[in-house]
């Protein structure tokens, strides 16, 4: 069985961001995740990593099956690594939610191989809902996008990150 759990390799998770990029192939997508109780909220980056456009939401139900869909729509992108934003407190203290974040990578760097970057995200989601109010969303149109929104925000954090600092093209 050349998929069973014992044979696939892990994945990898770091809060290095030039770690986790130079490990990237060139001229692949990343993905980015927003990670909340109930739901995902995914964005996708084009292949030139510079711009990342917001894509759909994943009504968490049970882990397998969330991160059944978050890999099929890595592979059928063919995306190279995700971003997934760590909710630290404005204090910079980990609270639980930072541990379930951490656990949930965890979980996924188990069942792939893809890297992950952990993304401090503080205040995204509040940028995200600053964002929709200045488009004057209404309530419920903001409850349809904050999350994908958000995952959005936290990617593309991540992506200026890279090209701004880095010496090199990932």
């Amino acid at each position: 069985m050349a998929n069973s759990m014992a044979e696939r390799q892990s994945g990898t998770t770091t809060e290095d961001i030039d770690a986790f990029a130079t490990g990237l192939p060139a001229r692949t997508p990343l993905i980015g995740i927003d990670a909340g109780t109930k739901t995902l909220g995914l964005a996708l980056s084009d292949i030139t990593r510079t711009i990342a456009s917001p894509l759909f939401v994943i009504r968490r139900t049970k882990f397998k099956a969330d991160v059944a869909e978050l890999l099929r729509f890595a592979a059928e992108h063919k995306a190279s690594g995700f971003v997934l934003g760590l909710p630290t407190n404005l204090d910079g203290t980990s609270g639980p939610r930072v541990q379930a974040t951490r656990a949930f990578a965890r979980n996924v760097n188990a069942l792939c191989e893809l890297p992950i970057l952990l993304w401090d995200e503080r205040l995204s989601t509040a940028e995200a809902e600053r964002t929709l109010l200045e488009a004057d969303a209404s309530r419920r149109r903001r409850a349809q996008v904050i999350d994908k929104l958000a995952a959005t925000i936290i990617l593309q954090g991540a992506l200026d990150r890279m090209r701004l600092f880095s010496t090199r093209a990932y």
